[in-house]
């Protein structure tokens, strides 16, 4: 494998992460769209890719329960802190695997469940 495939790998494993960040600009979803997209799109070009994004879709996934779990939470007044709380810690653990991937590293977000294997 030439050094222009492994940048390239690096580039689209990147990419995984940070499009989930598309949520925080409006897009609906664009927290699962953006990585599932890449991942299905690109996860036959390199290994890398492949368990990039789909480690990106499984924490986006789990997020998404979480955020969900707190929105109940808000009746009893803690949701609140901690929707707060789940959206600066989805936006640290996203950029730290974004660039973790672009050093060619494969990076496991924290409490994350596996439905993608």
């Amino acid at each position: 494998m030439t050094q222009i495939q492994d940048n390239q790998a690096r580039q689209w494993g990147m990419l995984c992460h940070l499009t989930a960040l598309c949520v925080f600009v409006g897009v609906p979803f664009g927290n699962i769209l953006g990585p599932l997209i890449i991942w299905v799109l690109k996860r036959e070009m390199h290994p890398f890719i492949d368990d990039q994004g789909r480690e990106s879709v499984n924490f986006q996934i789990s997020m998404i329960i979480y955020t969900f779990m707190a929105g109940i939470l808000v009746i009893v007044g803690i949701g609140i802190l901690l929707l707060i709380a789940l959206a600066v810690f989805e936006v640290v653990v996203v950029i730290v695997a974004a660039v973790r991937a672009s050093e060619g590293v494969s990076y496991r977000y924290p409490v994350t469940i596996r439905f993608l294997k």
